[in-house]
């Protein structure tokens, strides 16, 4: 018997290669997924210049990595993800802001962004980095995190617009742009509280490791998976504290780690430890 619904995945036209330098923005969901990667040896960039929460931010994070250069690293894969169609506009300018700075609220309109506002943004955000990189992946995700200032029904509504959005944006551009539903699998394979933070509204850490398990069988190229196998038990082995840091053992030991990690190295040169 099953007790669960699973999400299928439909095979990707992205596929993510051994150490790619990657580049994530996005909601704090993509600050989660981007460390993940940079535990696993990937050489990554997170939300350069904050969490962004809505497409338009989204997009302003975009316009100002590729027009100023502010990082070596060029991305050939990056995740765009999604956590709300909220924006907050400055009433004496009207420009939509990122960040309101602990400015009073009274200075700033609230609105929500439409389901074709929303493919507007990120449409532009596509087309600047694939002038910046024409080879480069992206992969768009809705957060699964709920926001409890909009109301349960509000922030449903809201992920709903951005859903509407990426559907619409991923039926018209190229195979570079992949969806992966980290959304529907918290929501429908996870859907259970003991998958959440203690603050009932993000992920718990297990939910994170099987979010991360579905991204690496579904998006994750032969190559990379050989990889993540070689480098796990050198992972396990530098995180281990042992009873004795002194004993001859766990020095041999890190002396073999060490040397394989050197191994990995030449193999990987992008391998970021």
């Amino acid at each position: 018997m099953e007790f669960r619904t699973r999400v299928e995945i439909p095979e990707p036209g992205v596929k993510i290669g051994p150490c790619e330098q990657m580049l994530f923005v996005g909601s704090c969901f993509a600050d989660s997924i981007g460390s993940r990667f940079r535990e696993e040896g990937f050489p990554v960039v997170v939300n350069p210049y904050g969490t962004m929460y809505n497409p338009a931010s989204i997009l302003h994070t975009i316009k100002r990595w590729t027009s100023h250069g502010d990082c070596d690293v060029n991305p050939s894969v990056v995740f765009l993800t999604l956590g709300t169609n909220h924006v907050y506009r400055l009433k004496e300018t009207g420009e939509i802001v990122d960040n309101c700075e602990k400015r009073p609220a009274a200075w700033f309109q609230e609105e929500e962004l439409s389901v074709d506002d929303c493919a507007d943004y990120l449409t532009k955000a596509i087309t600047l980095l694939c002038q910046e990189n024409p080879d480069v992946r992206i992969v768009l995700t809705v957060s699964p995190i709920r926001y409890r200032k909009y109301g349960y029904h509000g922030s449903q509504l809201s992920k709903a617009t951005l859903l509407l959005a990426v559907e619409k944006i991923c039926g018209n551009l190229c195979q570079s742009v992949a969806y992966f539903p980290a959304y529907e699998i918290v929501n429908d394979e996870l859907r259970d509280y003991r998958f959440y933070a203690s603050d009932m509204l993000h992920p718990s850490q297990q939910a994170v490791d099987y979010i991360w398990e579905r991204l690496v069988d579904t998006f994750f190229s032969q190559q990379a998976k050989t990889f993540l196998e070689e480098w796990r038990p050198l992972k396990q082995n530098l995180g281990h504290k042992p009873f004795d840091p002194d004993s001859e053992a766990y020095k041999t030991l890190m002396d073999k780690t060490m040397l394989k990690i050197e191994e990995l190295r030449e193999k990987y040169p992008n391998f970021a430890l």
